[in-house]
């Protein structure tokens, strides 16, 4: 333990000497490391702003489309056909593995509030769509299922039909708007989302009982898609099968072609997470090249070091020092080079990091495992690259050193 301490202490005092020489050195590495965290920050950061996006869509979230209607040959696709019912919505609610369900009927319209409109969309929802969403009120209440059973003229509006319909920052709860001639009235308002994944603005939006949309505003007795969650991420394949088999029984498809289609999130987001990884490691090597050229440039500071104190390095060996000790200093002093440039390189790259969130506005994660492994790799860098001018002066022949000029 002593002797390795004393070499240690003789690297760092070797290394102290030269300090402009070695801060230089280090330099590499510092880039090289911060480079790494800065580049994975903004890589997970991205993946992870993805995600959420996902998952504000729904928590396990299968989505069921009516299929596709068929007139004069032409194949209208997916969501043209009325084939869903609230009735549906309700028997696939008592499926086991199933949290929740909510018809949605969606509807485009010019939404008025006194002397202020906005074009918007006006969807029905059942009281479970804040479950299913995970989406909080920021203000007044969620219609209840009292409301549903009465076609209740209610709503609640999301943050961007607030900031358009009451400009002037009046409270809305309680106020009315009109929706195609029918007045509802505000009763709460959602908590911000922003965009979603595809760049749509998810606070556009009114939410309203889809009884009230089917009865007093569309007419129809379908709904646009039933939403259905899973109670957890491992039921979502077992539920999706048996949404698939109870509608089938229930429309009456024998051998035939679905009148519906069912849908989960979960292929998104694996595609999402899996690409977000791709691009994470991709920056990381991309940086990681930094850390390479450093090494490089600390063997050829090892290498000048060595020629610069090799009548040294003859005097300690012609008075007792052996080679495996001498190699053990100047590999020490390339690892503490190395090492320190790391840690360094770790507080630059948080900064860099913070740097990056702040004036970009770029959503940033730093895993504490790749810090962990940047400071580790770049010790060994220093030992991979230190190992070979450590070597050479090691095996230098004593008395040729001290003729050495």
């Amino acid at each position: 333990m002593s002797d390795g301490m004393s070499i240690l202490r003789l690297a760092v005092q070797a290394l102290v000497r030269n300090k402009a020489r070695s801060v230089l050195t280090m330099l590499g590495i510092v880039i090289g490391v911060a480079a790494v965290i800065v580049t994975v920050a903004i890589g997970s950061g991205a993946r992870n702003s993805v995600q959420a996006s996902i998952d504000s869509l729904g928590s396990n979230l299968i989505v069921v489309q009516p299929g596709s209607v068929t007139t004069a040959g032409a194949r209208g696709g997916f969501g043209t056909a009325s084939t869903l019912t609230p009735q549906d919505g309700r028997a696939l609610a008592h499926l086991p593995g199933v949290a929740a369900v909510s018809p949605a009927v969606t509807i485009r319209a010019q939404v008025v509030a006194g002397i202020n409109n906005w074009q918007t969309t006006v969807t029905g929802v059942a009281p479970t769509y804040s479950e299913i969403r995970s989406w909080p009120l920021a203000s007044g209440t969620f219609f209840s299922q009292n409301d549903v059973d009465a076609a209740a003229k209610v709503a609640v509006l999301g943050q961007t039909d607030v900031q358009q319909l009451f400009p002037s920052g009046a409270n809305p709860i309680g106020q009315t708007i009109i929706v195609r001639g029918v007045p509802f009235t505000v009763i709460g308002t959602l908590a911000p989302l922003g965009q979603s994944a595809i760049g749509t603005d998810q606070d556009d939006t009114i939410l309203i009982p889809y009884t009230a949309a089917m009865q007093r505003i569309t007419g129809l007795a379908t709904v646009n898609q039933l939403m259905v969650s899973a109670s957890t991420a491992d039921d979502v394949a077992a539920v999706q099968s048996e949404v698939v088999a109870t509608l089938e029984q229930r429309h009456r498809i024998v051998n035939g072609q679905d009148d519906f289609q069912v849908r989960n999130l979960q292929s998104i987001a694996a595609a999402a997470s899996s690409t977000g990884a791709v691009m994470e490691f991709l920056l990381a090597g991309v940086a990681a090249v930094s850390l390479i050229v450093g090494g490089i440039g600390i063997m050829n500071i090892m290498m000048v070091s060595v020629t610069e104190r090799t009548r040294e390095i003859g005097l300690r060996m012609s008075v007792g020092a052996r080679g495996r000790t001498i190699l053990a200093q100047f590999l020490a002093e390339s690892v503490v080079l190395a090492s320190l440039g790391g840690v360094i390189g770790v507080v630059f790259g948080f900064a860099g990091t913070i740097a990056v969130a702040l004036l970009a506005k770029w959503p940033t994660d730093v895993p504490v495992l790749w810090v962990v492994a940047s400071v580790l790799f770049s010790g060994l860098v220093g030992v991979f690259f230190g190992y070979y001018p450590a070597k050479k002066a090691a095996t230098l022949n004593p008395i040729e050193a001290l003729r050495f000029e």
